[in-house]
Formats: C-alpha cells, sequence, structure tokens
C-alpha cells in the first residue's frame, strides 16, 4: 500500500490516522454568532481544532454562480438547514477570495495544522493550489472528469471522497488521476446524506475497498451526528481508514447546513484521545515475545523434573519424570532428547532435570 508524503506527514498503514477537522463554511454562522468578522471567526475555528488534535483544516473553496444552477434543489435535511435552493445557500457562504485563503493558509501554519480546502471549480483548484500539500476531490464530482484530471495534473496527493457513487465510478476517477501520472491517493469511504443515519453508515464498505484497492489507503469522510464516545470514527480507524474527515464547529446547536452533524472542540479531542489509547493498545502487528513477557516466558512455563528420586546411573525412562514450573531447564517439547539417558548422579525428586546431569 503506497504511502502519501507531504509537508511533515507520512501516511501509511502503520502510521497515525491523518484527522481532518472540516471547518466548510461554519465561521460564517459562528461569526454571526459572535458578531465578529467572518475572517477573525475562521482564525478562531483554525486555533481551536489545533488545539484539540487536528492534523488538518479544511475549508470549502466555491462561487455559487460556478457551482450550481439557480434551479437547482435542496438535498440536505430541511428542517436543520430551511434553504430550498442549492444556489442560495451556497450564495450565503461565497464571500471568501484568494487574499482570505492566503490569510487562513498563513495563520493554519502558525497555528501547526495543515490548511486544506475543497476547490468545486477550476479557478479554486489555481487558487488553492500554492497553498495546500493535497487536493480533496468531493464525492459530488467523482463523475467530473475534467476536474479530476485538472487536479491530477497539479501532481499533488488527492483525497478521492467516493460518497454515492459506484465501483465502475471510483475506477473511472482513479484511472483518470493515474492517467495523468499521479497515483497519490487515498480513497475516502462517504456516504452521501446530511445527516447519516448510523444504520446507513456502512462502514463495512471500507473493508471491501480495501480489498478492492490495496494499493491505495483508505480514509473516511464522516456525516453521522457526533456519538457520545465517537465509537463510528474509532470503528472507522480499526477497519483500516488511515484518513479521517469530518465536519467540525464550535456549537453543534446553531443553526445552518453544517453544525448539527459536525463534531465540536470536545468531542475532536475524546476521537484523539481513543487514537492514542488505539495506538497504544495495537502496538506491533508483527507477533513476536514483548521484553515485558520475558519473565513470565521463562517462569510460568515448564521443565521437565524428577518426579521421583532418579538414582546416579539409572536409564531415565518416561514414567521417572513429570512437568512443572518454572521454565528454566528443559523444555516438555524437548522429552526425546532425554529418554534413554543416564543420571550422571542422583537427581532428586522435584529437581530440574539438566542437561550436565545426563547423558
Amino acid at each position: 500500500m503506497k504511502p502519501l508524503e507531504f509537508d511533515r506527514y507520512v501516511i501509511s498503514e502503520r502510521s497515525r490516522p491523518f484527522v481532518i477537522a472540516e471547518i466548510g463554511v461554519n465561521y460564517y454562522d459562528v461569526a454571526k454568532e459572535k458578531k465578529i468578522d467572518p475572517l477573525d471567526a475562521a482564525k478562531m475555528m483554525v486555533a481551536a481544532a489545533a488545539e484539540s488534535g487536528a492534523d488538518a483544516v479544511k475549508f470549502q473553496t466555491y462561487k455559487a454562480d460556478n457551482l450550481a444552477s439557480k434551479y437547482s434543489p435542496a438535498y440536505w435535511d430541511t428542517t436543520k438547514e430551511r434553504t430550498q435552493s442549492q444556489y442560495e445557500l451556497f450564495k450565503k457562504f461565497d464571500s471568501f477570495g484568494e487574499d482570505e485563503y492566503q490569510e487562513l493558509a498563513r495563520f493554519s501554519k502558525k497555528q501547526q495544522v495543515i490548511f486544506l480546502s475543497t476547490p468545486f471549480d477550476f479557478e479554486a483548484v489555481d487558487t488553492l493550489d500554492d497553498l495546500m500539500p493535497i487536493f480533496k476531490v468531493s464525492s459530488s464530482d467523482i463523475t467530473n472528469t475534467p476536474f479530476i484530471q485538472y487536479i491530477a495534473k497539479k501532481q499533488k496527493p488527492i483525497f478521492l471522497s467516493t460518497g454515492a457513487s459506484t465501483i465502475d465510478e471510483i475506477d473511472h476517477a482513479l484511472k483518470t488521476i493515474k492517467n495523468e501520472g499521479n497515483d497519490q491517493i487515498a480513497i475516502m469511504h462517504c456516504i452521501l446524506n446530511y445527516p447519516t443515519a448510523y444504520q446507513d453508515a456502512n462502514l463495512g464498505m471500507i473493508s471491501h475497498l480495501k480489498s478492492l484497492y490495496p494499493d491505495y489507503l483508505m480514509g473516511y469522510s464522516d456525516h453521522t451526528l457526533p456519538d457520545s464516545q465517537m465509537f463510528v470514527l474509532t470503528t472507522a480507524v480499526l477497519l483500516g481508514a488511515q484518513v479521517i474527515e469530518k465536519h467540525f464547529t464550535l456549537n453543534k446547536t446553531l443553526p445552518g447546513n453544517d453544525h448539527y452533524h459536525a463534531m465540536d472542540p470536545e468531542d475532536l479531542r475524546r476521537f484523539i484521545l481513543n487514537l492514542d489509547f488505539l495506538q497504544d493498545i495495537l502496538g506491533n502487528s508483527e507477533k513476536t515475545p514483548l521484553e515485558s513477557e520475558m519473565p513470565s516466558r521463562m517462569y510460568a512455563r515448564r521443565s521437565i523434573v524428577a518426579k521421583r528420586k532418579i538414582p546416579k546411573g539409572a536409564r531415565i525412562s518416561e514414567d521417572m519424570v513429570t512437568f512443572k514450573r518454572p521454565g528454566t531447564g528443559i523444555e516438555p517439547s524437548k522429552i526425546g532428547t532425554i529418554i534413554g539417558k543416564i543420571a550422571l548422579k542422583t537427581i532428586k525428586e522435584d529437581e530440574i532435570i539438566d542437561l550436565k546431569t545426563i547423558n
């Protein structure tokens, strides 16, 4: 499985999962709540994500006029986000331009967190190219072949989201990327539904994707409601996701498109603690005795001992010996090496038989 290398990170099968806090456009609502400038709100969220343990923060870069027809209907839960038109919704959140993204990239670097933003048009790709080490292809663009091709030509790692896609569509997207000489890809399992019901999370698809695409890293982009112990994300990691992406907010009760299914700083901290614990308990995947097991290996195993007193000169037979702790002598699997041997001295009952005392 090909690792992805960028900035100071190497994402591989054995690395700690790479965690992305997707701020998206949630900073607009945070700005409104706190009565501050949207750029200041975005920075506040970057700082909170960094402090809570995220490896990267991710925004969304688009202009409504390039993204959606004025007649595009809503496909989200309109009881949570009441806007009925995609164009109308995106228009509310598209005021940032190149200057704002450059400032967010600079600020993210100061916070020691990777700046990312999902581009949704060709202009956005060019704007972001010098600002970030990875491109994310949204699930909604997996069949947008010219767009994927344009991104692939930048020769940067690509996180390919696969929500609502078929295997043939994933294959075609991968082929498009590879045809540009770019094989730096992580395949992201995703369910394109906001919010995703727990029973629809289908985390088993991660295992399916791993079996189909063994050469690529797997990830998970989550849209379920954050559970109290962050079990959904933790399970995704256990199933093989090496990249984790989830929407991020400072207040899950805020009205708006991506707050109600987002994690907040406390959720993120809990998940990071889960990851730390998993790293501790998973340890080395190669089976070998540990240093901490050495005393047990020596003293809890068994040795061949005299079942009764064995006189000097006696020929040792099976009925003369038994197997008891500690394991400092000849192990029971070697019994064939001592049967028929002659005792060179008197061996007391319960004494561990030593190769030096037989011949």
